[in-house]
């Protein structure tokens, strides 16, 4: 299928402000661009309507982190989600992934905890990875004062897709049995060879160039990589007995046969994934329904998908 046309119009226009690419700019410069792209550019009446968002601290790795309290117009109980937003773990904030937490709190019936953890360089790996796992232990313990139903659920998008896999594998390992695992279009095996990086590598809003420039300000600070570390490649780890699982992915985005492969590993560990590729789809999707009829439709369905792992059997 064709690139979805209103997406190639986002890109051109993105192309003709003529900017330097993110991978030829420093940290501070991506972060402004990416919140122009999204806070700035975004009108506020396209934010979807919630009950309430409240500003709160959380525990994390090495003393609080901010987070935001998402909480639907519906009567509860409700199971919460956990929300680590997606930045290749050096952009990204609560601002710029606003939208995302009130889209997933009003169309899959839960309380959202957005969680602002460490970004790379000045916070590399495993520093951000800790923080959402405080972060998730912290509401496990929480649920009455949150959602007040006992059910918790992480969810992320690409670099936030990775946390939030690998505090699935955490969670477990300590006995927590999460209700469900929402990861769109994650980075599961960041530094394998797949053939999405090389058909899908230049000119669809995430490219290999910044990707290995997220990989360098991540883990540059490392001599020694190993890149089947499951805290760092969630995709090695052992998914045996793993919370359900709604992986997502673009047809048009160089990460695609990376998520592909981890639904593929979590079901033949036994575990109920749903796996959708959404067709003409780039990597970024979620935030671009205002762009795009179909984005839209994929995030309607995307979140329908999630709400009915969220609530089977409640």
């Amino acid at each position: 299928m064709p690139l979805d046309p209103h997406l190639q119009g986002l890109l051109d226009f993105i192309e003709s402000a003529g900017l330097p690419p993110m991978s030829a700019g420093t940290p501070e410069m991506a972060r402004a661009g990416f919140r122009a792209l999204t806070v700035d550019a975004r009108p506020p009446e396209s934010l979807p309507e919630v009950d309430s968002v409240e500003d709160i601290t959380v525990p994390g790795g090495a003393g609080p982190r901010p987070a935001r309290v998402y909480r639907p117009a519906l009567p509860g109980p409700l199971p919460t989600i956990v929300l680590l937003h997606g930045g290749g773990f050096v952009i990204g904030d609560l601002d710029t992934h606003d939208l995302t937490a009130r889209t997933l709190a009003n169309e899959c019936a839960a309380v959202v905890v957005s969680v602002d953890y460490r970004l790379a360089p000045e916070d590399p790996w495993p520093a951000g990875l800790e923080d959402a796992v405080a972060a998730t232990r912290w509401a496990s313990t929480s649920l009455d004062s949150l959602g007040g139903d006992p059910r918790l659920a992480v969810a992320g998008d690409s670099a936030g897709g990775n946390l939030s896999a690998v505090v699935a594998q955490t969670m477990r390992d300590e006995g927590v049995q999460l209700a469900g695992q929402l990861l769109l279009y994650p980075v599961t095996d960041g530094r394998g060879s797949y053939a999405s990086h090389t058909e899908n590598g230049t000119g669809y809003f995430l490219d290999i160039d910044t990707m290995v420039w997220f990989d360098q300000q991540y883990v540059g600070h490392l001599t020694d990589v190993d890149a089947a570390d499951p805290r760092l490649a969630p995709l090695h780890g052992d998914l045996a007995g793993l919370a359900p699982a709604v992986v997502v992915v673009a047809e048009f985005d160089p990460l695609r046969d990376d998520g592909l492969a981890y639904a593929a590993a979590l079901s033949a560990a036994g575990v109920p994934v749903e796996v959708r590729t959404f067709d003409g789809m780039i990597h970024g999707f979620v935030d671009m329904g205002r762009h795009s009829p179909a984005a839209q439709a994929a995030i309607d369905e995307t979140c329908a998908l999630f709400r009915k792992v969220l609530h089977a059997g409640g």
